[in-house]
């Protein structure tokens, strides 16, 4: 509120932008607040994602013959199966995905932004589980070859069991990732366009920072009293399956924190669609009924 003249200038600015906002900057951090709970629902499979580390050791202590006696197949490139899995996603989704279900949505987009973001997590537990099944079935193999002792013993069992859970990785980040910058794109004004993928960004880093505070928690609390950390260097020894259980569970109480979340932001799916005068931000332009006729020009109410 205005209190004095003394607070504004001769062009009717702040003097002083802290004490005296505009309402073009009271309506974006409010629009900001607003998605807050929803952004915080994917720094998980931000965690999930981030996660790249673990399969490179598994995959380095499996067979990566991509056929028997041929190409073999580098321990750090079979995170490219979940980029080509996002390419083909993203370029197959608008052109054949939208039109199918459109029929039986009967939504010109297919699925709403939340649902696309929603089944994102979904698949993202179910990447983590894979990987925790492949890892399991990884390990008993080692120990039954005697291996257990040996972490650089190469497991005679493919390593293209890996490639399942790269695949679901790279499918939930393109219904996440995509479903969340769109979204922040539909609730923000035009002015707070670049802080969409801004936001995204900054859940990835959380995601990055939280996965280190996992696996350093996890190999503290894991490896007390004489025992072997679950994160071991050491990966026969160790029981990154566990590891991967314990996303798996995370990422389940996340898809039912995220619901909460849907239900308290409401069905409002357009967002913020205000488009604030450039100017001094203390108005907007709407069109009257009148004007819709024909019967005059844009009115302006002041708020």
């Amino acid at each position: 509120m205005i209190r004095s003249p003394e607070e504004i200038d001769m062009d009717g600015r702040a003097l002083n932008p802290w004490n005296l906002c505009t309402v073009k900057q009271v309506e974006e951090l409010k629009a900001l607040i607003k998605v807050l709970p929803i952004w915080s629902s994917g720094i998980i499979i931000a965690v999930t994602i981030s996660q790249q580390s673990f399969p490179v050791l598994q995959a380095n202590s499996m067979d990566r013959h991509l056929i028997p006696g041929g190409l073999k197949i580098p321990a750090g490139s079979f995170g490219v199966f979940a980029m080509i899995t996002l390419t083909i996603w993203v370029a197959a989704y608008d052109r054949i995905v939208v039109p199918l279900l459109s029929k039986f949505t009967k939504r010109s987009q297919g699925l709403s932004l939340k649902e696309r973001m929603g089944f994102g997590l979904i698949i993202s537990c179910v990447a983590t589980a894979v990987a925790g099944l492949v890892e399991s079935k990884r390990r008993a193999a080692a120990i039954r070859q005697g291996l257990a002792d040996n972490p650089y013993g190469v497991v005679h069992m493919s390593a293209m069991w890996l490639v399942p859970q790269h695949c679901l990785i790279g499918l939930a980040e393109g219904f996440n990732a995509i479903g969340q910058i769109e979204f922040y794109y539909s609730q923000f004004p035009k002015s707070m366009a670049s802080i969409g993928v801004a936001l995204f960004t900054l859940g990835m880093a959380v995601g990055n920072l939280i996965g280190s505070l996992i696996v350093s928690i996890l190999n503290k609390v894991t490896k007390t009293h004489g025992r072997v950390s679950w994160v071991s260097n050491s990966l026969n020894k160790g029981h990154y399956d566990y590891y991967y259980w314990l996303l798996t569970a995370l990422s389940v109480i996340n898809v039912f924190y995220y619901l909460l979340c849907i239900w308290a932001f409401g069905s409002t799916e357009n967002g913020n669609k205000v488009e604030w005068d450039e100017g001094d931000g203390m108005e907007d332009e709407l069109e009257a009924d009148d004007h819709a006729k024909g019967k005059g020009s844009p009115i302006v109410f002041p708020h």
